[in-house]
């Protein structure tokens, strides 16, 4: 690869692993948003499936029942006529996707009495005077047949609601955190269950059970993210290899200089690429460094730590050798894609430091200096003190800069603006102690604009 087409080739490389990731967002968007049919009746739904894939449901009636007396007519009946069952349904997720949601309908073929029905809601189709009454009980446990207009039965202080052919209901699952049932992990169950009455000595298998399902499938379960993450890692080795092969060789021709010479001269040099890539914040690096440098020298920092504190902050924006010049210099507002690139700097910026052994925690300020006080910033979202202090220190050096610059879309702010800016982000995007510490230097006139 020619070192002048290199560039051109990691662009292009990089463009077309993104499509590839745009390919698996939209697939895992679209089967996410796939609703799923399915019916269970027969022998399919009134056994167990314990190795049937996908998504089942199961109707088990558990063995202990109980008969009662049903005299509609008010004869006097004396003798059990009716039974009662509880069904459990067992509901199944056997993939590796979760649930993300599920109902189902089950309609019946015989006349039968339901009297309790859990954990979920339940929606009634019942024919009542010649047309169909719908509505939903919350949880049939706590029915009151007054507040419905249901065509019901009370035998024994019991309320039931007739169920006759061709009437269904609809189970609607619970999500609150006592049961749960929704969403549906993988490879888990839920068991919402319902009791009825059906006249003794009638089979209970004419149920038809229609359900419908959605799926929640995560980016990491799709090959194509695999394929463009497997790409990704390979481009970025790519990438590093590449530009540590350009800085060896750059040290090759200067290494009989001091190795302070040859630090100093490699990250001027460095930077100058980094600031030659936008015109309009040319400078930048040097003077947030002179800035951070500033702001350890008040906090007690002197000599060769001083000039480590001070050569972290000048490299602080390298990462940035990676992003596209189309984005880097775009006038107008950035896409979220666009946008995403640009903050992919820190991590560039961390990893191309990673190798510069002779300079302590080299990479800690290009890969946290757009981490927040308060947690919301990136590439980590790391919080107070967990923020490296070097990076602590090049975040309020840097928003200084960038307030008091000219910019392609604004002029820069006046220094009370800057001064009430960083008051109002104390403890939010600043940390405070540091936001005072360069606040007092700020008003006493020793920031040295450079």
């Amino acid at each position: 690869m020619k070192k002048k087409n290199a560039p051109v080739v990691f662009l292009i490389s990089l463009i077309c692993i993104l499509l590839i990731f745009l390919i698996s967002v939209l697939r895992v968007h679209d089967y996410n948003n796939t609703i799923h049919e399915e019916t269970f009746a027969g022998s399919r739904l009134f056994s167990e499936k314990d190795e049937e894939d996908g998504f089942t449901i199961s109707a088990i009636p558990r063995g202990s029942t109980w008969s009662k007396v049903f005299d509609f007519n008010n004869e006097g009946l004396t003798e059990n006529n009716y039974q009662a069952y509880t069904y459990d349904f067992n509901v199944k997720n056997n993939t590796g996707d979760e649930i993300s949601d599920f109902s189902f309908k089950l309609a019946f073929d015989k006349e039968l009495f339901i009297v309790s029905a859990w954990n979920g809601a339940v929606e009634f189709h019942q024919n009542v005077n010649n047309g169909e009454y719908v509505a939903t009980v919350p949880d049939l446990r706590e029915f009151r047949a007054e507040d419905y207009s249901f065509d019901t039965v009370t035998f024994d202080g019991e309320t039931m609601i007739r169920m006759n052919p061709g009437d269904y209901l609809v189970y609607i699952p619970c999500s609150n955190e006592n049961a749960l049932e929704v969403p549906l992990e993988p490879y888990e169950g839920t068991v919402p269950g319902m009791i009825l009455y059906v006249p003794i000595g009638e089979e209970v298998d004419g149920w038809i059970l229609d359900t419908k399902y959605q799926f929640h499938r995560l980016m990491i379960r799709d090959q194509f993210f695999w394929v463009a993450a497997v790409a990704l890692f390979a481009w970025m080795i790519s990438l590093i290899i590449y530009i540590i092969t350009t800085a060896q060789i750059r040290k090759y021709n200067i290494r009989h200089q001091r190795d302070n010479e040859l630090i100093q001269e490699s990250i001027q040099t460095f930077i100058g690429f980094i600031d030659a890539k936008d015109p309009y914040t040319n400078g930048h690096s040097a003077r947030v460094a002179k800035y951070t440098r500033d702001i350890a020298r008040e906090m007690g920092y002197s000599g060769e730590e001083l000039t480590r504190i001070y050569y972290i902050a000048l490299l602080h924006d390298c990462g940035k050798i990676g992003v596209p010049d189309n984005i880097l210099k775009k006038p107008a507002k950035l896409t979220d894609e666009e946008f995403q690139i640009i903050k992919s700097h820190t991590v560039r910026g961390g990893e191309i430091l990673s190798n510069l052994k002779s300079l302590k925690d080299a990479g800690e300020g290009a890969l946290y200096h757009h981490e927040r006080y308060d947690g919301k910033g990136y590439p980590k979202g790391l919080a107070g003190e967990d923020i490296p202090l070097i990076a602590r220190m090049i975040c309020v050096a840097d928003s200084f800069d960038a307030m008091n610059s000219n910019r392609v879309y604004r002029k820069k702010l006046t220094t009370e603006m800057i001064i009430e800016e960083i008051e109002k982000n104390k403890g939010k995007q600043f940390d405070p102690k540091i936001a005072d510490i360069f606040l007092r230097l700020l008003k006493e006139g020793k920031i040295e604009e450079i």
